[in-house]
């Protein structure tokens, strides 16, 4: 069973059949549909050892798995890797999937991955400032591109990343419609791409109408013993806030707890069970659906499809540096807010 019989069967040239094996992206769908039957029909089977001599190439690229902390949060990125593997595979290519406790441990397995295997490339997660991996990568020529993007150069490499400060301003804005002022916010401490980022939203959006965020917001590590203390730290204050945006569903799972305990025990939250002060975590997380957390919702499935897209682009197309994605989040109401 060769392409050739597989071109004659689905009334395409060989080349056609090529694209749509390593290629697919270049294929109509109509053609890459016939194409995938007769493929299917004629039970044929590309050789990886063989399509590896003629390209050059291994079809492979890597991917870490986050290192699991409160069981929340995790799930995120396993919602990524499931739409990375499954777009990586359409596309022709095998997500290899290895695990590191901290940037300086992930480097040592590049290292020790590029010396075993023959990697196409890797895409990489959790961008912070000064990433130590991409400029490790990038001084070895080793093609990548991100999730998250490159917070002290955004041209510097490929990247896709879900737009934070959207997220929180909208959060925020929500909250505002509803006649609230005072919104606190609950963040991780300064410094943090993605922290500082999604704390702006929220700033700004204040700021927009006339509300000096000053004295409401706290910041620290993530959880949800962490969201809970500083939520009640805020609701304890002589001017407390009304409502509260969070950098994380576990964060705004703590605040939940803080915001339900400072609820009346008389009156509609008390009956209802929902806090008198109302919670907007970020992420969306099957525990915050659970639970009936508001919770803003990165699209996952889109930014790893697009981070395909894009290391393919840097694998097979042109030498240059294909533009960034920033991708737009959107807000999940439940009846917490």
């Amino acid at each position: 069973m060769t392409i050739a019989t597989v071109a004659r069967h689905a009334q395409v040239s060989r080349q056609t059949v090529s694209n749509v094996l390593n290629s697919p992206h270049v294929v109509r769908e109509e053609t890459r549909r016939r194409v995938q039957e007769a493929i299917d029909s004629l039970g044929y089977r590309a050789s990886q050892a063989a399509r590896q001599m003629r390209t050059g190439r291994s079809r492979l690229i890597a991917v870490r798995i986050e290192p699991t902390r409160d069981g929340i949060n995790g799930s995120v990125l396993d919602r990524f890797l499931h739409g990375l593997t499954e777009t990586a595979e359409a596309a022709g290519y095998r997500a290899m999937l290895y695990t590191a406790a901290d940037a300086a441990a992930e480097i040592a397995t590049f290292d020790d991955l590029l010396s075993a295997y023959d990697l196409d490339g890797f895409v990489l997660t959790g961008t912070d400032h000064g990433d130590p991996r991409t400029a490790w990568l990038a001084e070895r020529g080793v093609p990548f591109v991100t999730f998250g993007r490159p917070w002290d150069d955004p041209d510097a490499h490929p990247w896709v990343d879900v737009d934070g400060a959207a997220g929180t301003a909208q959060a925020t804005g929500h909250l505002l419609a509803a006649g609230h002022r005072r919104i606190g916010f609950i963040g991780w401490p300064a410094g943090s791409g993605v922290g500082d980022d999604r704390r702006a939203g929220w700033r700004e959006a204040l700021r927009a109408v006339g509300v000096d965020p000053t004295g409401l917001d706290r910041e620290a590590v993530d959880g949800i013993a962490e969201g809970e203390r500083l939520a009640a730290d805020l609701l304890a204050a002589a001017s407390p806030p009304t409502a509260l945006v969070c950098a994380s569903d576990s964060l705004a799972l703590g605040a939940l707890q803080a915001a339900r305990a400072a609820a009346p025990a008389t009156g509609t939250a008390a009956h209802t069970g929902a806090p008198a002060v109302p919670v907007i975590g970020f992420d969306d997380t099957p525990v915050a659906a659970a639970v009936g957390l508001t919770s803003v919702s990165q699209p996952l499935g889109d930014a790893a499809a697009r981070c395909v897209d894009l290391l393919t682009a840097v694998l097979d197309g042109p030498p240059r540096t294909p533009a960034p994605v920033l991708l737009q989040p959107s807000l999940v109401l439940r009846h917490t807010a």
